[in-house]
């Protein structure tokens, strides 16, 4: 009875002694500081979903999309989340870049000031300030809003700084609106002043453009492809999963980083951010399945608007990849 014993105990000390397989180690780089839109990362880390596909993710915060995806052209971060028009201009001049799934399909781009202002829609912008910041994607696209508005640049006044400037232009009152994203500077804008912002959206105005989404090292992809395949499985089960929960998941942002804002301004830019999710088109699809013509709509948009190389034309597809995506259901 005893050697019965002691050789089960052996064998349970064998099966002991072997080690469980080693999750991956993965670092996705934001493309900014953390805001509400990135709620689904944290959420999913924090969920365990990325756990539950081998996955030990690691978050870095971003200066910038151009600066994520030189990080990730480098291979000094697996993964990116960036403004993909920015990643074009890259991938264009040779960067080794490409959007495994494109999360924003519409475009949060928005001329925004305080709501008491009563400015909500392009008309009401006649006569005002608007704070700019040179050369970054807004601007470059302002001109098109502009187009499809009627408006002219002499129908109002603009001022000009970087990133934090604008926003105090508004906040002080030296301009009436400036040129943010939907769910970002209106929520930086209301955690400094507890006011209400209002957005005249450009998608409102036939700016079809994409926005945000996971990009990755070309090699890296051909490399790793199942890898890929878990990261973005996992990442479209955290957008759903944050969608259904977005108190919960902004929360999880505070959770990581207890500095990372306001939980009232963190859920309402997640929420802002959700309907940016799809298109008329793609409704009925998981996060991330972006349309060819949505795409290819968007290079047309950049080449004319946005400074890209005309040969992008040329074929659009190079840019982004479907393949990685989770089947329906899966």
């Amino acid at each position: 009875m005893r050697k019965w014993i002691g050789a089960a105990s052996v064998a349970l000390m064998a099966f002991a002694a072997v080690p469980a397989q080693a999750a991956d180690k993965v670092v996705l780089m934001l493309n900014w500081y953390v805001y509400g839109e990135h709620a689904p990362f944290y959420y999913g880390k924090a969920k365990g979903i990325y756990a539950a596909e081998g996955i030990d993710l690691e978050i870095q915060e971003g200066r910038g999309s151009a600066a994520t995806t030189q990080a990730v052209a480098a291979k000094t971060a697996d993964f990116g989340y960036v403004d993909v028009p920015t990643m074009m201009r890259a991938a264009i001049k040779g960067a080794p870049v490409v959007a495994t799934g494109v999360l924003l399909q519409t475009s949060p781009m928005s001329a925004m000031g305080f709501a008491d202002k009563n400015i909500k829609k392009p008309e009401d912008i006649k006569g005002k300030t608007v704070a700019i910041t040179p050369a970054d994607s807004m601007t470059q696209i302002w001109p098109l809003f502009l187009k499809k508005t009627g408006l002219k640049e002499s129908d109002f006044q603009t001022v000009a700084g970087d990133g934090q400037t604008k926003l105090n232009a508004v906040i002080n009152g030296q301009a009436d609106l400036l040129l943010g994203y939907v769910m970002d500077q209106s929520m930086k804008i209301k955690d400094a002043t507890g006011k209400d912002v209002f957005p005249i959206k450009f998608a409102d105005y036939g700016i079809n453009m994409v926005s945000s989404g996971i990009i990755a090292n070309a090699d890296y992809v051909k490399a790793n492809a199942d890898l890929v395949r878990r990261f973005m499985s996992a990442t479209t089960k955290a957008v759903e999963a944050a969608e259904k929960e977005p108190k919960a998941a902004a929360q999880s942002i505070l959770d990581a980083n207890p500095k990372g804002g306001k939980i009232d301004t963190l859920t309402q830019g997640f929420e802002l951010t959700i309907p940016l999710y799809r298109t008329a088109e793609t409704k009925s699809k998981r996060p991330f399945q972006v349309t060819d013509q949505n795409m290819t709509d968007s290079v047309n948009l950049m080449v004319e608007y946005g400074g890209l190389d005309a040969k992008a034309k040329e074929n659009p597809k190079a840019f982004y990849t479907n393949d990685y995506l989770p089947k329906s259901g899966s």
